[in-house]
């Protein structure tokens, strides 16, 4: 793996789905929050009013975003909202659901000031009439096979038709929410305040360590550091240049250490035989521990990014 490559697994395991920053937070209602499943494997939020204000944060959206989130996002804007002024912040949700490793779902969560009456006088224009989850009104999003169901006037969940019922049913209390993990709860109070932000559980965390690391991951010092990730966090935006930072944590000073340790070695590896580009990119990255946890921090001007996103070996990785 090239010093690039290592790179942009760092955006492509950590970030997924990276959007332009502001000086607005990104925080969740507690609507949104009861909507979320408990088995939660990562949420990301975004502070959607400014998104399109970052050539960079758009690069990088359009290389990254999973197919999953493309289909929710495309969904979204044929459905008759403008998500230019109606949606203010957009969070995905994605969950478990006990159906092994293809058992995970993701719903969408849209916040802003929606006009209901109009929304509501446009889909009885057009015949939509709506199928019914208890007391929740789903209407279907043109034809795209998603279905959207209003919280409240300010709030939506999108999505496909199992993961709306999933999110509903943790919503209503027919199953456990996102607010049972307390754990989660706390992780989220410490970054919620910042335009973009992401939280992962324990299995999130340890996908995204075993794709970051690369070959670094075979060796049997991760094999028992693995075991011991609690869980992670990230912040990102596009203010004064790319920053992005990363927190992993762990439960003691030891295991972030060696953590820390594999994860500057595979830096140093990969720069030996890097090129300009990619060398400037490891050298724009810190990697240290702090008590428990792991963290990782990138920053750069938006040019260096730009040739970052354009190198061809960051185009294989993502592909």
């Amino acid at each position: 793996m090239k010093a690039h490559q290592w790179m942009a697994r760092l955006a492509v395991a950590s970030i997924f789905a990276a959007f332009a920053g502001s000086a607005f937070a990104a925080q969740l209602d507690t609507d949104a929050r009861t909507a979320i499943p408990s088995d939660v494997q990562q949420i990301i939020v975004v502070d959607y009013r400014v998104m399109q204000n970052s050539p960079a944060a758009m690069d990088l959206k359009a290389r990254i975003l999973p197919p999953e989130l493309k289909q929710l996002e495309e969904a979204l804007k044929v459905s008759g909202f403008n998500e230019n002024h109606d949606v203010e912040e957009l969070a995905f949700a994605a969950f478990r659901t006990g159906d092994g490793e293809n058992g995970v779902r993701t719903v969408g969560i849209a916040q802003g000031q929606f006009s209901l009456p109009d929304i509501m006088a446009s889909f009885k224009k057009k015949g939509i009439k709506p199928k019914m989850i208890r007391a929740n009104q789903l209407y279907p999003m043109g034809s795209s096979g998603m279905t959207v169901v209003f919280l409240n006037p300010t709030t939506m969940v999108f999505g496909a038709n199992d993961a709306i019922k999933s999110a509903l049913d943790a919503r209503d209390g027919l199953a456990p929410n996102f607010l049972s993990d307390q754990s989660l709860v706390d992780e989220m109070g410490q970054i919620d305040s910042q335009p973009l932000w992401s939280i992962l559980d324990q299995k999130g965390t340890q996908y995204m360590m075993h794709s970051l690391l690369g070959q670094a991951s075979q060796i049997a010092d991760y094999d028992q550091v693995k075991k011991r990730l609690l869980g992670s966090h990230y912040t990102m935006n596009f203010q004064n240049g790319v920053k992005f930072s990363l927190q992993v944590n762990t439960p003691d000073t030891f295991t972030a250490a060696t953590l820390s340790s594999l994860l500057n070695a595979a830096a140093m590896y990969e720069k030996m035989s890097g090129t300009q580009i990619e060398k400037q990119a490891i050298d724009s990255t810190t990697i240290d521990s702090s008590a428990g946890d792991l963290e990782v921090n990138y920053s750069s001007s938006d040019s260096q990014f730009s040739a970052l996103l354009q190198s061809p070996l960051f185009q294989t990785v993502v592909k």
